[in-house]
């Protein structure tokens, strides 16, 4: 019997050891054609084992990094790919820069500071005052989505100075137009005079149905009143 304890490490999991028992026995061929046939027979069945590989970029590429390593870089075979060492495939990403400048804006969010320095480099008072509504509203919609409650315009117009130097002032006042009086209003009333609403009868129509509902009417009260119910004795 034998047991995983005595059997050497295994190199990559996701293959298995009989893929490294192919590559073990692979490293013993000397010819190197033979030897070559049977990388190549051993990649493809890698790829077959290991397919989410497929969805990464020059697959093969990998595939054949991954047979050099089960090989501990002892592999001579006249690969597609240059083979690599192992320094490459140990060596460590470098660390990525975290930003160390410190923001006064940094519960807002960089994307808003940006705004707000294109908003105060903006020279045309129109499009001034509508960065200033955007910043604002979306002060309030992150104000709303923090603190689950809704905040006061004055408070955002506050906070909103102090940020600027009372350079942006955003308003919420509803844009309304011009009173223009209307010079048609005698002609506007004869068409309106004129318009018949769709519901409303017209009036012969009217009149003669009013006239046949009253005629029905008479009618049934005539043969109600000349009916005389028999009694029985």
């Amino acid at each position: 019997m034998e047991y995983n304890t005595t059997r050497n490490h295994l190199t990559i999991r996701e293959y298995g050891r009989n893929v490294q028992k192919m590559v073990e026995y692979i490293l013993t061929i000397e010819d190197p054609e033979k030897r070559k046939r049977n990388a190549y027979a051993v990649i493809e069945l890698m790829g077959i084992l290991n397919p989410s590989l497929k969805n990464v970029e020059d697959y093969k590429h990998k595939l054949w990094d991954h047979l050099f390593q089960i090989s501990d870089f002892k592999l001579d075979v006249d690969a597609p790919y240059p083979k690599p060492t192992k320094e490459e495939l140990s060596a460590k990403p470098d660390p990525i820069p975290y930003p160390t400048r410190s923001s006064k804006l940094a519960h807002l969010g960089s994307n808003l500071e940006a705004l707000i320095e294109k908003g105060l480099e903006e020279t045309d008072p129109d499009k001034k005052q509508g960065f200033a509504n955007s910043i604002a509203y979306y002060m309030k919609l992150a104000y709303s989505n923090w603190h689950k409650e809704i905040v006061h315009d004055d408070a955002i117009q506050s906070e909103l100075s102090d940020i600027t130097n009372g350079q942006l002032a955003f308003t919420n006042t509803p844009s309304v137009k011009a009173f223009r009086p209307d010079n048609n209003n005698g002609r506007d009333n004869k068409n309106n005079f004129n318009k018949r609403n769709k519901f409303q009868p017209r009036n012969g129509n009217g009149g003669n149905n009013n006239g046949n509902n009253n005629r029905r009417n008479n009618n049934n009260n005539n043969n109600g009143g000349g009916f005389k119910k028999k009694r029985f004795l």
